[in-house]
């Protein structure tokens, strides 16, 4: 089945604008944007009966219908266990936690293994953490020349093992299934951060031998909320703090307080968008395994057209990895990467500028002062978007007005 990107964009109210005008959106690592389905679910939650989950009364039976089908669609996206599925405000608030609960079971002279690719949102809480209880962190290099992890280092000492699924700066994508062997070898659990992972490639989480999996679905087309995944035998052992009356059943006692129902239902809608990608047959999770499979061919082959126009414009191209996202991040010397967005926005170009909260990464790479200019490319980039980004971007640099 051939990807239809003018089909995929016309459920996206924010790129309905006439050709030439409105933007194209180089934003999506930050937030894609949402398509009327999502749009719609949340809606129609919002304005039906709704109440506590229950089952005595259609409000009630309508809560716990977008919970069922919230932790089944996540499931389905991430080949998971709906048992396993924890939902949140954000990703950085579920590692948070996590990182608390945790770490009550660490002592002096255990050890953390955090990278140096990662988002401040997989490193920081690991860090707190560690200190809170005298643990030890010790660090994953990322190679400068070439965007790509480097060695990984597991000892018996090691409680937990942090990394990126794919890094939101630089686009790289470790060998996830290589370091969660040497962690569960030694001992150690395995958390990935799959938040810009997950919007671009199928994702198996046992498979990629994750124990605890992190996403965001407004990095996919849905809602501001935010996924963990975990192992039901794995979260079982795992005792966050909660409210004394609150549930302690798996996955509930990591869900701090009631549930929004409208974000729950339109990750259900997300989900079954993603699947919907290259329309076909088969179960959601046959449907989503196609679907991310085209979308890579079509992501792919416009980020190589995107690379070659950045390099015939001068720029310095930090997305080296042999394998990655379709994630550029491009600077140029002498011109501040900033001065670049606001020139390009003026042309109607969305691809913001800066680190984006990728404090190691940008500072291993030497960009801590100024980042970069971040390209990334969603399900609805299109040719003319990709003409849009370059023809901007020639004017910008050369100084020529829009």
């Amino acid at each position: 089945m051939t990807y239809d990107v003018a089909r995929i964009r016309s459920h996206f109210p924010a790129l309905a604008a006439a050709p030439g005008t409105g933007a194209a959106h180089f934003d999506g690592p930050g937030g894609s944007q949402t398509p009327d389905v999502v749009a719609q679910a949340v809606y129609d939650t919002l304005t039906s009966p709704l109440a506590n989950r229950g089952s005595a009364t259609p409000a009630e039976r309508n809560a716990e219908a977008a919970v069922v089908a919230g932790r089944q669609a996540m499931a389905d996206l991430l080949a998971g266990d709906p048992a396993g599925v924890v939902f949140g405000r954000s990703m950085t608030q579920l590692t948070m936690d996590l990182a608390r609960a945790l770490s009550a079971q660490w002592e002096p002279g255990d050890e953390v293994l955090l990278s140096r690719l990662d988002h401040d949102a997989n490193v920081r809480p690991w860090v707190i953490a560690a200190g809170r209880v005298g643990a030890e962190v010790r660090w994953i290099d990322v190679d400068p020349a070439t965007g790509e992890l480097g060695p990984v280092e597991v000892t018996g000492r090691t409680r937990l093992v942090a990394l990126t699924g794919a890094s939101n700066l630089i686009g790289t994508r470790p060998d996830l299934p290589a370091v969660a062997a040497l962690a569960h070898e030694a001992g150690a659990l395995f958390y990935v951060d799959g938040v810009h992972l997950t919007a671009h490639a199928g994702v198996d989480v046992a498979g990629l031998g994750a124990d605890l999996f992190a996403c965001s679905p407004y990095k996919f087309f849905g809602p501001h909320c935010g996924v963990v995944h975990g192992r039901p035998e794995l979260l079982e052992q795992i005792h966050p703090d909660k409210l004394l009356p609150s549930s302690d059943a798996v996955p509930e006692r990591f869900e701090l307080g009631t549930l929004p129902y409208e974000l729950l239902a339109g990750t259900t809608a997300a989900v079954d968008f993603l699947a919907d990608l290259v329309p076909g047959e088969g179960t959601r999770r046959e449907r989503l395994v196609a679907s991310f499979a085209a979308l890579e061919q079509h992501e792919d082959r416009l980020r190589e057209r995107v690379e070659q126009g950045l390099l015939d414009l001068g720029a310095t191209v930090w997305s080296r990895a042999a394998r990655r996202t379709p994630t550029l991040l491009a600077t140029w010397k002498g011109r501040d990467p900033q001065q670049i967005r606001a020139r390009l926005a003026e042309h109607g170009v969305n691809a913001p500028a800066g680190t984006f909260y990728a404090y190691e990464p940008a500072r291993r790479l030497g960009l801590e002062a100024t980042g970069g200019l971040r390209i990334g490319l969603a399900p609805y980039t299109s040719e003319e978007d990709v003409d849009r980004l370059l023809t901007g971007l020639a004017d910008a640099l050369a100084g020529r007005p829009a």
